[in-house]
C-alpha cells in the first residue's frame, strides 16, 4: 500500500524542522538547539537566510491545504523570530527556546490532526508564484 498523498512532504518537514531547531544538543543539559541558531550567529545575513526555511513551511502548509489563519500565525512565528534574532545575543538565545519551525510544524500537524487527514490533500503549486495562488490542480483525497 502506498502512502497517502503529502506524506513524503510531512516527512520532509519533520526532518528539516528537526535540523533547524533541535539538531545539538548541549553536552550535560536537555537543552536543543539547531542550525537556526548557528546561522544567527552570522551578522546581518543569518536571520535572514534562516527565514526563508519559515518561508518554506508556509508554503508546504499551503500545498496541504492548511487555511489562511494558520498560515498568518505561521508567518507571525518567522517574522517574531526574524525580528528577534536581529539582536544580537538576545536574539540566538531566545533561538534557542522559541524554535520557529518546530511551532509551524506543530500548527500544521494540528490542523491536518483535526480536518482527520493526517498527510493532507497536497495541492500542485507554482513555486515561481510569490502569493501561492497558482493552483494547477487538487489532489483528489
Amino acid at each position: 500500500m502506498n502512502p497517502p498523498r503529502g506524506h513524503h512532504s510531512l516527512s520532509r518537514m519533520r526532518a528539516v524542522a528537526w535540523w533547524l531547531d533541535n539538531r545539538f544538543r548541549i553536552p550535560g543539559t536537555n537543552i536543543r538547539f539547531g542550525l537556526d541558531v548557528l546561522l544567527g550567529l552570522l551578522p546581518g545575513i543569518g536571520d535572514s537566510v534562516s527565514a526563508l526555511s519559515g518561508v518554506y513551511f508556509i508554503s508546504q502548509a499551503h500545498a496541504l491545504g492548511v487555511p489562511l489563519p494558520v498560515k498568518l500565525r505561521m508567518a507571525g512565528n518567522v517574522l517574531g523570530d526574524m525580528i528577534v534574532g536581529a539582536v544580537p545575543l538576545l536574539g540566538d538565545i531566545f533561538d534557542i527556546g522559541f524554535k520557529a519551525n518546530m511551532r509551524n510544524l506543530a500548527l500544521i500537524e494540528d490542523h491536518l490532526a483535526r480536518t482527520g487527514n493526517p498527510a493532507g490533500g497536497m495541492r500542485t503549486v507554482n513555486p515561481v508564484s510569490a502569493s501561492g495562488r497558482a493552483c494547477a490542480s487538487r489532489a483528489a483525497g
